[in-house]
């Protein structure tokens, strides 16, 4: 397909759209997650971009109520699917481990 404006990207991409119902709990601490989460690494990119990587106190402040509003996010979410905080953690670090004993923590890919 050629497409020689962004008027016909816009129309013909139309033809693929279709209205997903988000009625559901779990959409908006999602949201929130991916937003928060945004949030700590626009904080970081400034702290590399204007101050040559050095975190100050403020800035190690700031991203603590980030990664706070990062967690309140990730607990809601946890709720919802009937997880423990600490089942999600123990199923990370035992997934890490069998990575790391198998040399396979580098790479890409869920199964690796």
């Amino acid at each position: 397909m050629n497409i020689a404006h962004f008027s016909d990207y816009q129309r013909e991409s139309r033809k693929t759209w279709g209205e997903i119902p988000t009625d559901h709990p779990i959409v908006y601490p999602t949201l929130g997650l991916v937003n928060e989460a945004g949030e700590v690494a626009g904080k970081i990119k400034k702290i590399f971009r204007d101050k040559n990587g050095v975190i100050s106190d403020t800035d190690r402040e700031a991203l603590k109520q980030e990664l706070g509003d990062v967690l309140w996010y990730l607990t809601q979410i946890c709720t919802e699917l009937d997880l423990s905080l600490e089942e999600v953690a123990d199923a990370n670090l035992t997934k890490l481990f069998s990575r790391l004993e198998r040399n396979q923590i580098r790479g890409d890919g869920d199964e690796r």
